[in-house]
């Protein structure tokens, strides 16, 4: 009886680690698609690279969920305060140069859980 009370258990908690999709964001994977775009954000260059908008396309594809893009927004979030220059027009209008669309804000400002 014990086996299968402990199989049950097991059971239940690999379904509730496949159920939180948003803890596969890895900070590492957001931060180095949007490296590309530090440029453009910064006032170095007047519109987003091909890599960029790459980075773009990539970020949208790491975090279809919403806890997946709540994850990814708080890497975007904290990626953005080590650079105090970005231009929030710039972070706004990104994704829409690209021709991505991204519900995940590029901002240091941003509230993560809305």
């Amino acid at each position: 009886m014990k086996g299968a009370v402990v199989a049950v258990l097991v059971a239940v908690a690999l379904v509730q680690l496949m159920a939180m999709p948003g803890e596969a964001v890895d900070c590492g994977q957001v931060n180095s698609s949007l490296a590309p775009c530090i440029p453009f954000l910064t006032g170095g260059d007047t519109a987003p690279s091909a890599a960029c908008c790459g980075g773009v396309k990539n970020l949208k594809a790491l975090a279809p969920t919403t806890a997946d893009r709540r994850a990814a927004c708080d890497c975007v979030k904290a990626a953005a305060s080590h650079y105090p220059n970005i231009n929030e027009d710039s972070a706004s209008s990104l994704p829409k140069k690209c021709g991505v669309e991204v519900t995940i804000p590029i901002s240091k400002n941003t509230n993560c859980q809305k």
